[in-house]
């Protein structure tokens, strides 16, 4: 059970930032004793691949910072972030961890499960991040949209740790994120309704002062 957690914590972070998750995890098992990788997915931690990830991570922070380009960066990442989001699942959820010591045979059983998995998550996670950018950016002229990638950015590294570390803190994490994320967007949605309070929603404007209905007598 605790493996899943880890996957799907990896998997979901994957969706916010492609690179990052694969990056540490392969950090982790490269130069710590706090992961070991599963058989056939050890190239996860040659240095070539960490450098190939770590530019990956580089582009894909910078892009997600400027308005415009973000929402180029995010149709990009439709298939890179999904990508990534198979691999880290299928890594994570056979490693040894400190939380997890010997995982289950999930992986075994069809190689190709987890994969697909980790793919859906990260796509979900993906797409409510490219739709809800250019809402933010629009709403907040172009200023809300790097806090919110920095935001992203630093929730994908707690929930990579997380999962790594107590991956029971994944389901916290993940609540929290989607619980922010709705009053986020609830909020918004209420400040820019149509319409003023009191009023009909087709009736915008208020009679002036004397030009109201006659009474019944005077008509």
């Amino acid at each position: 059970m605790l493996e899943l957690l880890t996957a799907t914590g990896l998997a979901t972070a994957s969706g916010l930032n492609a690179g990052l998750p694969l990056l540490l995890l392969g950090a982790l098992a490269r130069w710590t004793d706090l992961v070991a990788l599963p058989a056939g997915w050890t190239w996860l931690e040659q240095d070539w691949v960490l450098v190939v990830l770590a530019v990956l991570v580089v582009l894909d922070v910078v892009a997600d910072k400027v308005p415009g380009l973000d929402s180029v960066n995010d149709l990009v990442q439709t298939v890179v972030r999904p990508t990534a989001g198979g691999l880290a699942f299928g890594a994570g959820a056979g490693a040894e961890t400190p939380a997890v010591t010997d995982p289950s045979t999930f992986t075994d059983v069809a190689t190709w499960v987890p994969v697909v998995v980790g793919v859906v998550l990260a796509l979900v996670v993906h797409g409510a991040k490219a739709v809800a950018r250019p809402v933010v950016n629009a709403s907040t002229g172009g200023v809300g949209g790097p806090v919110v990638s920095v935001v992203e950015d630093v929730t994908s590294v707690v929930l990579t740790l997380a999962a790594v570390l107590v991956p029971v803190l994944v389901v916290v994490v993940v609540g929290l994120a989607v619980w922010a994320a709705v009053r986020l967007m609830g909020r918004r949605r209420r400040r820019h309704r149509p319409g003023q309070p009191g009023l009909p929603s087709g009736d915008r404007t208020a009679s002036p002062p004397g030009h109201g209905p006659r009474p019944l007598e005077e008509r």
